[in-house]
């Protein structure tokens, strides 16, 4: 059986942003993984969560899906701190050893350290903005591709020696006429495709 870890990157507030969408998805993601006999352990980063044992969770994970609404263009702040912390108390405990780079072998190129080597990881992130202002010249991210404009996450991953899955979004949350049970569907197709053919 293969282990994955599920992360609540949720920031609750009041009328904005209550976590239902985020619950959502990781139920949904939960009973995939149940289903096709998976081990599932849960964090979540609005909690009392204790370092030392989140870091423990990373290194018992196969996978690892992310699920977090995107606040002004990253992780919202909790989420960063989550980081910081979990992955600062992961340095020689699992995480990574150092940054890659050694005075006795000049080969080593800075980001090569993780220790996380064969773990894989998968974003799924929820946006206001439309898919439409991803990948065009003229939209508001400049050309850059969902990926690309996520590129601390990934590379904050790619540091500790984790490789992504294809990444789940949905978009125009707030819009009204999100078709949940069609994007439930992409999303379920996509979990598929990622964690049972990977």
């Amino acid at each position: 059986m293969k282990n994955v870890l599920i992360i609540n990157g949720h920031q609750k507030y009041d009328e904005v942003a209550e976590g239902n969408l985020t619950n959502l998805y990781i139920n949904s993601a939960s009973e995939f993984f149940e289903k096709n006999a998976f081990n599932v352990k849960h964090s979540i980063v609005e909690s009392d969560y204790d370092a030392k044992e989140e870091v423990q969770k990373f290194v018992w994970a196969d996978y690892i899906l992310f699920q977090f609404p995107v606040y002004w263009m990253g992780v919202p702040w909790i989420t960063k701190k989550y980081i910081d912390e979990v992955f600062s108390a992961g340095d020689h405990n699992g995480i990574y050893i150092n940054d890659g780079r050694t005075r006795s072998d000049a080969t080593k190129r800075y980001g090569s350290g993780g220790l996380l080597q064969g773990t894989k990881y998968m974003l799924s992130l929820t946006y206001n903005c439309p898919i439409s202002e991803f990948s065009d010249k003229d939209g508001f991210f400049d050309g850059l591709s969902l990926d690309e404009a996520n590129i601390a996450t990934h590379k904050t991953f790619q540091f500790c020696g984790a490789e992504p899955l294809e990444t789940y979004s949905v978009h125009d949350i707030f819009k009204g006429d999100l078709d949940m049970d069609s994007e439930l569907e992409k999303f379920t197709k996509l979990l598929e495709k990622n964690f049972k053919n990977n």
